[in-house]
């Protein structure tokens, strides 16, 4: 498989997917990178990011159950890839080895 790179918009997304475990739905996702890094994104903009990281073999989608609230109509549910968490160690590691070599900077 080509080896490809994560921009931080699809980590951030990656990362939302994966904490939200069986529950990760774009608004879902969209309310965790609020709530956790207090990052405001068009539900369309994590639409396409989701779908993208979806041909690329990321994420895997599925039909949730329908709810009376929803009109009957199911969610389209997302999970992280095995592929998908290689992906995020490896960026954590690579920013990490960035984090490991500066300086110690002092805050005063």
């Amino acid at each position: 498989m080509k080896r490809i790179h994560l921009g931080e918009f699809e980590e951030l997304v990656l990362l939302a997917v994966a904490s939200l475990g069986d529950n990760a739905y774009a608004v879902s996702v969209q309310s965790e990178l609020l709530e956790r890094v207090e990052r405001k994104a068009n539900i369309s903009a994590i639409h396409t990011a989701l779908y993208r990281m979806e041909d690329k073999g990321l994420v895997e989608s599925f039909r949730g159950g329908a709810e009376a609230k929803r009109g009957g109509k199911n969610k389209r549910l997302f999970k992280v890839t095995t592929y998908g968490f290689n992906m995020l160690r490896e960026s954590k590691q690579s920013r990490e080895s960035f984090w490991n070599v500066l300086p110690q900077i002092s805050t005063n």
